[in-house]
């Protein structure tokens, strides 16, 4: 398969991806059922590599077995999705129970710690397992590669302005990233981080037990990363943030008054008319926000394009207004530490660029 030919896969598979996960009708779901199990085993590769890049692969691969027939039990793609399947459980059941080891290790010698952002795609888990704590650095690092033998990797100028840190632990594939004292990419949000901890909530994982950050939070948190940091949505903070948002969980006001001292309140409300307005695309109406949402939100999915694999939000100009936006709310409240964190982004995106163009890596920048 070409490189052109495997774009295309992609693309297709994508598509397929979100009607799988959002609810064709009967008979999208007998179209949709039809080309899956039609697909060529290098086409049900890309499938099953682009839900694993979307961190949808337990959610997706469950409901293309769900449409599963009598006429298709016996279909060679039948069997690798289950074997796909079975891996993912197996890769996952690894990482929670290291992950509630180190939570409880962590909090045990007295520390408070929360995971962000890993859990929010639960069945699914994200590639990498995120923490955050007000602990000091110093006492995070030794406690980590003291009781858990762990290895530091290499970290990136974003990784220092951002305050976080990975960890490598013996038997875990997946590193734990430890964010401390600070969120966002350059480490400008402290008034979110400063009680972020109080704010979160109690939640039961497949046995195991974890603190994770309040919805509230948890969408403030998604905002940051996607329209502020990476300016691409994978299809499962379309999917996670769309099922809390139709089971009724998230508090629109408390959740304006939060993201607005924050400085990033248009950026939420940028997030939230993108999920909508994607799942419109594939159930035929939007979900339900309030019109002060919808008012604040700078552009939608009209947008939105799909590249590489990931949903891309443009960013010029949408972005880098939204980035202004946040720059001038920040130095408003009189947060100019914060202010002058935020304005080495530019920069910061400027050299990753650069990297990236040289070398084919942004490795050690962003």
């Amino acid at each position: 398969m070409t490189n052109k030919d495997k774009q295309i896969s992609m693309r297709r598979s994508m598509a397929c991806l979100s009607q799988l996960l959002f609810g064709p009708s009967e008979e999208q779901g007998n179209e949709l059922r039809k080309y899956l199990f039609e697909l060529s085993k290098g086409e049900f590769s890309n499938f099953v590599e682009l839900a694993h890049l979307n961190h949808v692969v337990v959610r997706a691969l469950s409901a293309l077995l769900d449409h599963e027939d009598q006429a298709s039990s016996n279909n060679a793609r039948v069997e690798l999705a289950r074997q796909a399947l079975n891996a993912e459980h197996a890769r996952i059941r690894t990482a929670t129970r290291f992950l509630e080891e180190v939570c409880q290790s962590i909090e045990g010698h007295g520390h408070s710690v929360i995971v962000i952002k890993s859990l929010d795609h639960w069945p699914d888990l994200g590639s990498d397992l995120d923490l955050f704590t007000n602990s000091s650095p110093r006492e995070i690092c030794n406690f980590m590669t003291e009781h858990f033998h762990a290895t530091l990797a290499p970290r990136s100028w974003g990784d220092k302005l951002a305050c976080k840190w990975n960890f490598l632990i013996p038997g875990l594939p997946e590193a734990i990233e430890i964010h401390i004292g600070r969120l966002g990419q350059t480490g400008e949000q402290a008034a979110i981080a400063s009680s972020l901890v109080e704010r979160s909530r109690p939640v039961q994982i497949d046995g195991h037990a974890f603190r994770v950050a309040s919805i509230a939070d948890r969408i403030m948190i998604s905002t940051l990363q996607r329209m502020y940091r990476h300016f691409f949505f994978r299809l499962c903070d379309v999917v996670d943030s769309a099922q809390i948002m139709e089971a009724g969980l998230v508090d629109y006001e408390a959740l304006r008054r939060q993201a607005t001292q924050a400085g990033i309140w248009e950026g939420v409300a940028t997030y939230l008319k993108i999920v909508s307005d994607y799942v419109k695309i594939y159930r035929g109406t939007g979900l339900e926000l309030p019109q002060f949402v919808k008012a604040a939100a700078r552009f939608g999915g009209e947008k939105v394009f799909y590249r590489d694999s990931f949903l891309r939000v443009p960013i010029m100009p949408q972005s880098v207004e939204l980035y202004g936006t946040q720059l001038a709310g920040v130095l408003k409240m009189g947060e100019l530490e914060n202010g002058a964190r935020l304005s080495l982004l530019p920069w910061l995106a400027s050299a990753a660029l650069l990297g990236q163009k040289l070398t084919g890596s942004d490795k050690g920048i962003w």
